[in-house]
């Protein structure tokens, strides 16, 4: 890999990583922000923004790759399918599970009611972000293979299968 994509690479998973540590931290603080339902929505907003950018920043690692450039996109899927379809699924549970938190607390801020399904909803929630964290951190190492930017035996393999 040369200099230049790597230096584009760190750039990159910095990027990812301070997205991540972003939507950890507001999944763990966002209830000391309870009482100010504005700063909340803000809040909110800021972590779907930064799931989307990481998404966005995942598919142009995915996309910059010499596999996906040979036209190999088949081989890519199998190998990070998980990875983007946790990412997607995070993204619309945070969204949904935002959305209702705000509709519940705008009016009054300070009730502690939760509903069966809001608590469900939560739960699922949080058991994804595990997921998404882990597939994330692996999908962006794992993107950094030589092998993935440039020819190789491994790829000319599979290649030959197709």
């Amino acid at each position: 890999m040369s200099l230049l994509t790597s230096n584009k690479y760190s750039f990159t998973l910095i990027l990812q990583y301070l997205c991540l540590l972003l939507d950890i931290s507001t999944n763990s603080f966002a209830t000391f922000a309870k009482n100010r339902p504005a700063d909340l929505l803000v809040l909110f907003v800021v972590q779907d923004f930064c799931l989307i950018i990481a998404l966005t920043i995942l598919l142009a690692n995915l996309f910059s790759t010499y596999i996906f450039q040979a036209g190999l996109i088949q081989l890519l899927y199998a190998q990070f399918r998980m990875t983007l379809v946790i990412c997607v699924i995070y993204i619309i549970l945070s969204i949904g599970l935002h959305s209702w938190h705000m509709t519940i607390y705008w009016t009054s801020p300070l009730d502690h009611f939760w509903s069966v399904g809001y608590h469900s909803l939560y739960s699922i929630h949080r058991t994804t972000a595990v997921l998404y964290y882990y597939f994330s951190k692996r999908a962006s190492l794992r993107i950094s293979d030589p092998r993935f930017h440039e020819g190789s035996k491994w790829m000319q393999k599979h290649f030959n299968l197709s």
